[in-house]
């Protein structure tokens, strides 16, 4: 295949806890005046798979692009059943469900799936008092946990934290967790659509379930919950350039997340693929001989075979990829003089630190 910058179609979530704000604070385009809750950026996920919109490749699903060219579009050696990364903009003008995803072993034990999904949220907006509910109170046991979710008393059990503009939560498959209302993230994730919700109504309407199919929900999700998990919100590790203010926002074995803020053109290298998210006015990418403009709130998905692109010429990126948590986040970060403890915080990486 030739290699191009590939811009994507963006399936759309219009679950109950989304507004306006996607369009109306981001300005992202081809929006409905409708709710929306979630715009998929970068999606190979069953029901959800997005397909090539430019160039020679336009109409072709990122799914069979994977599967045909592995090598070129993930990196070379790579297999896999699907595009390994999914990014999302989530609008919680209302609260989203309390609710969990399964980690890699209980998604293949218990639902059957390739891999489960631990996920990662930069906070772009929050309204003055917005929160988030992270993991379970110690010593709270999963009877207790139960009868305090079909109460809907979620402080009961659960740690409530703060959220603010430029944090960023690495959120592991098995933690129970929430955000909203009045909070506009990123997320960066595994590439799963697999969920366990704790609440008496449906996401995608707000319907009632009957308190058969409640209890039932909220047993499935104390199978599949690590209560030992925590999490604490990250205002990331900087490197400074004359012109470049790069921001290590999260890191761990299955993604890593980098925000970009520059003012002269960036040319940079890389051996696997990466997302890039527009947070500022529209600017161009260009690579392989082929310029493609990239408007505000919109994602761009560069292949591996690429090597090397140019951002022109100033803006404000998001950056998701599947690291060499050696080479791409621990040895610049080392260098800089960050010690093993800040790095840590980033999220999961102990291992390779060890």
């Amino acid at each position: 295949m030739k290699a191009y910058p590939l811009k994507l179609t963006t399936p759309l979530a219009t679950h109950i806890f989304g507004g306006q704000r996607i369009k109306q604070q981001l300005g992202k385009a081809g929006l409905p005046d409708t709710r929306v809750a979630e715009t998929w950026e970068i999606s190979d996920v069953d029901g959800m798979i997005a397909s090539v919109t430019n160039g020679e490749l336009a109409g072709t699903s990122l799914r069979e692009l994977t599967e045909r060219y592995p090598d070129e579009m993930v990196a070379p050696g790579w297999r896999g059943p699907h595009f390994p990364l999914l990014s999302k903009f989530i609008d919680g003008t209302g609260m989203l469900p309390v609710h969990l995803h399964a980690n890699d072993p209980l998604a293949q034990q218990l639902e059957q799936q390739p891999n489960g999904k631990t996920e990662a949220w930069h906070i772009l907006w929050a309204a003055p008092d917005a929160t988030c509910l992270l993991g379970v109170r110690d010593g709270v046991d999963n009877a207790q946990l139960k009868a305090a979710l079909l109460a809907e008393d979620y402080d009961a059990v659960m740690y409530r934290v703060p959220v603010k503009a430029g944090d960023t939560f690495y959120v592991p498959g098995g933690m129970l967790h929430s955000f909203g209302p009045d909070t506009l993230i990123y997320e960066i994730e595994q590439t799963s659509n697999i969920q366990q919700h704790a609440m008496p109504w449906k996401m995608e309407d707000g319907s009632r379930l009957t308190q058969e199919e409640w209890e039932k929900n909220i047993d499935a999700l104390l199978q599949e919950l690590r209560p030992e998990l925590r999490c604490t919100p990250q205002a990331g590790l900087t490197l400074k350039e004359a012109d470049l203010i790069r921001i290590f926002c999260c890191a761990g074995p299955y993604f890593a997340l980098e925000r970009w803020q520059f003012s002269q053109p960036q040319r940079f290298s890389f051996n696997s693929a990466r997302i890039l998210s527009n947070l500022g006015e529209p600017f161009t990418v260009e690579a392989n001989g082929v310029s493609v403009n990239v408007g505000r709130a919109e994602s761009l998905l560069l292949p591996a075979a690429l090597d090397e692109v140019t951002l022109r010429d100033n803006g404000e990126v998001l950056i998701g990829y599947v690291p060499d948590l050696a080479a791409d986040v621990l040895q610049p970060l080392q260098q800089a003089g960050y010690s093993e403890q800040e790095i840590a915080a980033l999220g999961d990486i102990h291992q390779t630190m060890r």
